[in-house]
């Protein structure tokens, strides 16, 4: 699809006086001012994350009574029982509480929400047998805040529950009768950021819990558990998240923990590692053990006791890694050609008999980007459709769902993504309602996907000593994205070497006959509709990264996309 292009203008002036103040590249000093740190003392703190910049976390409503109730399990010698959500910081976010709840001497279980098998969230059965087995107290990690019933009923049976939780509140939600409901989008919450991922507000229990205990020392090993969930939740790596991820990320190919070794090791992590290993090579295969089969992996995989077991469980995670990889074609695939029959579609609900729950919010990923729509994917299965949706960038999916709610017969999410459950009877009609929705909320111009570039970079002032200047904005990610430049002016100098049948590999010239090489990943599909020959002159779009190859490293470009003077 056609994207428009807008380049970021920026004031010369603001620029070079911020550039002297911090020392720094007039670049990197205009991307600072972009990003909304436009004085000395905001850009000193983003590009120096520490541990001063995690918030308090008794600002957090129900972090006192949380940490109350805990210190009473702890005096009476209780059991509790962690309950996480199937995915990345559910997982992790369970560790991470099983490793606090250790350092106290408390006794612990926990049981990861079965996607196959159960409905996400709490499911009061497990808390029943939990309960007969001598368990008072229940804490929950990325779920909870819509499990009013469940909750109730385990109060009922002597069980007590403390919710940590970050998923967005409905207006008409009744909140559960817990000890403690610790959720940043609480509605009495006066936290000064409600970005955390859910292993994030685990986190901040675990930081209190651990200061009354004067076992503070332990932080920086928790620290590195709720920097990989997240990353791989992929909420924004901004405010408070930047410092967690920043602060976790140190000496990570230092742990001592068993289970991570064997995870870099499979992943082939071995040199300093940064967001971008947890968020393409790490996460994932995290995330494919709920995907495929069962979250317990994850939690079995970072408490092992050895690396022999580490890394027989780290096979494992990677097998069910290249699994999802296959049925996620397959799945996307049939998903893309299904909403190829909607062309006019503002919103694009699609379904089928029997697709892979685990993977269909990955196809809706794919499907929304392709065709610049927010999306769900649905598995049918006896009738009841289980789905996954995504959106596009200033669209707010979950106010959305809510205007179809009556067609529901549960949801929950975030503005950009959101799960689900439906009769398929109600299909047809919840696509009608969501296209009105989005016809009459997407204004025309957003209905083209945008390509935000960051600056307008030189073919001479293209260099490895470039990338060492933004080497400061680490980590990226969600919120904080690499930089997209654009460059004129370039000359193709051979065909496209096409790699694997789908990417294509650029070789082009720049100012002063400076070479360079651009990889364009699906380039064969993307590139449709442009002439791409010897000798064309590029306006290309990109981001810049270094390659090294062999203990040899050099400037790679990775297209975002391209202009020809075709």
């Amino acid at each position: 699809m056609q994207k428009r292009w807008t380049i970021r203008k920026h004031d010369a002036d603001a620029v070079n006086k911020l550039a002297a103040e911090l020392g720094v590249m007039p670049l990197v000093a205009a991307l600072l001012i972009a990003r909304g740190h436009d004085t000395s003392e905001k850009a000193f703190q983003f590009l120096n994350p520490s541990p001063e910049h995690l918030h308090e976390p008794y600002l957090m409503v129900g972090m006192r009574e949380a940490v109350d109730r805990i210190k009473l399990a702890v005096e009476n010698r209780e059991k509790v029982l962690i309950w996480g959500d199937l995915d990345v910081d559910g997982t992790t976010g369970t560790v991470l509480l099983r490793k606090t709840f250790s350092l106290l001497g408390l006794e612990t279980s926990y049981h990861i929400t079965n996607r196959f098998t159960e409905n996400r969230g709490i499911n009061f059965e497990p808390l029943e047998t939990a309960r007969a087995e001598g368990f008072t107290l229940l804490a929950s990690v990325d779920t909870g805040t819509s499990n009013f019933e469940e909750v109730r009923r385990a109060k009922e049976i002597g069980m007590d529950t403390i919710i940590c939780d970050h998923h967005e509140i409905k207006d008409d939600t009744i909140l559960p009768p817990a000890v403690a409901l610790v959720n940043p989008f609480h509605p009495d919450s006066e936290y000064p950021d409600d970005n955390l991922a859910g292993v994030g507000v685990a986190f901040k229990l675990a930081h209190a819990v651990l200061r009354e205990f004067d076992l503070e020392s332990e932080i920086p090993g928790l620290l590195k558990i709720a920097a990989i969930g997240t990353v791989a939740d992929v909420v924004d790596l901004t405010g408070e998240n930047r410092a967690i991820v920043a602060l976790g990320l140190i000496d990570l190919v230092k742990t001592d923990n068993w289970g991570l070794k064997a995870l870099m090791e499979v992943a082939d992590c071995r040199s300093d590692m940064t967001s971008m290993h947890i968020g393409f090579r790490i996460g994932p295969r995290i995330n494919a053990a709920g995907r495929m089969e069962v979250g317990t992996h994850v939690v079995e995989l970072l408490e092992a006791e050895n690396f022999a077991d580490a890394r027989r469980i780290a096979a494992v995670l990677d097998s069910h890694n290249r699994e999802r990889q296959k049925v996620q074609t397959d799945v996307a695939g049939k998903a893309i050609l299904a909403a190829s029959e909607l062309p006019d579609s503002n919103f694009i609900v699609v379904a089928g008999e029997g697709w892979h729950k685990g993977v269909v919010g990955l196809a809706a990923s794919r499907v929304a980007e392709k065709f610049h729509r927010p999306t769900i994917v649905f598995s049918l299965e006896d009738g009841l459709a289980t789905g996954s949706a995504r959106s596009i960038k200033g669209f707010d999916l979950f106010q959305a769902l809510g205007s179809v709610s009556d067609l529901l017969e549960s949801f929950g999410g975030h503005v950009a993504a959101a799960g689900m459950k439906a009769r398929e009877e109600n299909i047809d009609e919840l696509r009608a309602r969501l296209d009105k929705y989005a016809d009459e909320t997407i204004p025309l111009d957003e209905r083209t996907p945008e390509l935000m570039i960051d600056a307008v970079v030189t073919s001479k002032t293209l260099s490895l000593d470039l990338l060492n200047g933004l080497a400061a904005f680490e980590p990226f990610g969600a919120g904080n994205p690499k930089p997209i430049f654009v460059t004129r002016g370039l000359i193709l100098r051979d065909e496209p070497f096409v790699m694997k049948d789908k990417h294509l590999k650029l070789k082009l010239i720049g100012e002063d006959n400076k070479q360079f090489e651009a990889v364009w990943w699906d380039g064969v599909e993307r590139s449709k509709g442009q002439t791409l020959a010897p000798n064309n002159r590029i306006e290309l779009a990109y981001v810049a990264e270094a390659n090294t190859w062999q203990g040899n490293t050099r400037l790679q470009l990775v297209v975002e996309d391209l202009r020809t003077d075709n």
